[in-house]
């Protein structure tokens, strides 16, 4: 697990796109996008059918690894809003089985703003406490710290003189952007301009090895409010990287 602080709290990065919060002895995931194969499949477009089992599977071994008492799911659980009714059968008896072992948080999203919580847990629109407020999409102008999924962040970085694209968490003052969990879910520029417009501020994009935090600055400028004199507001995606070791708990 490699630490990662946020808004004073502390979290640890414990797959490429989950977080275990202690304080809560929660796992935080966003963008599960749940069968979205068979909805691409009944537009006659066909992908192996085992997506959302193999997203299901990854989250169970993470809530035994962690022993996460609460799961927080951000919003695009599944693909469609008929996805819930049309998840897969073995799928949907795994769901069933983790929702009733631990309180599963059901975030909705704009994917599927009518998940019911079909196959267990409790569904709402946003969660507050302990100071954080956790939802589906960002709010530029959000009055508390947050914690949001939707855009999917990925960033290319140099590896041995050629460029991968891997998931990645986007971090600002005030907005904490995870990357999508599932499958089958693609990404967007961690340095788009429609994260820069959500974050509102200067962020860093954040990929986790296996022992320490990578941060790239992504040079969004400040807001007028945060603008201080001399400041260069021309945005440049800043390399090389810094690196955030395990044992430095701040950012």
């Amino acid at each position: 697990m490699v630490p990662l602080s946020f808004a004073n709290h502390l979290f640890h990065v414990v797959a490429p796109a989950a977080l275990y919060w202690p304080a809560e002895k929660a796992l935080l995931v966003a963008d599960l996008h749940l069968e979205k194969a068979s909805f691409y499949a009944r537009q006659g477009q066909m992908l192996p059918p085992y997506d959302s089992r193999a997203t299901l599977d990854e989250m169970a071994g993470l809530i035994a690894e962690t022993a996460a008492e609460k799961i927080f799911c951000l919003g695009d659980n599944y693909h469609d809003d008929e996805g819930e009714a049309r998840l897969e059968r073995d799928a949907a008896k795994l769901l069933t089985k983790l929702t009733r072992r631990t309180h599963w948080i059901w975030i909705s999203g704009n994917h599927d703003r009518d998940v019911s919580g079909l196959w267990g847990g409790e569904v709402m629109t946003e969660w507050t406490g302990n100071g954080l407020a956790l939802r589906h999409e960002a709010t530029a102008k959000t009055s508390l710290p947050e914690i949001s999924g939707h855009f999917h962040p990925k960033l290319r970085v140099p590896v041995r003189r050629r460029h991968v694209s891997r998931r990645c968490f986007v971090r600002g003052e005030k907005h904490l952007i995870m990357p999508a969990f599932g499958a089958l879910t693609g990404g967007l520029a961690a340095d788009h301009p429609e994260i820069e417009r959500a974050v509102a501020g200067p962020a860093e994009a954040l990929i986790a090895l296996k022992e320490k935090l990578l941060r790239f600055d992504l040079g969004f400028p400040p807001t007028s409010c945060q603008s201080q004199p001399g400041s260069n507001s021309k945005k440049q995606l800043i390399l090389p990287l810094s690196v955030e070791e395990t044992t430095d708990n701040c950012a």
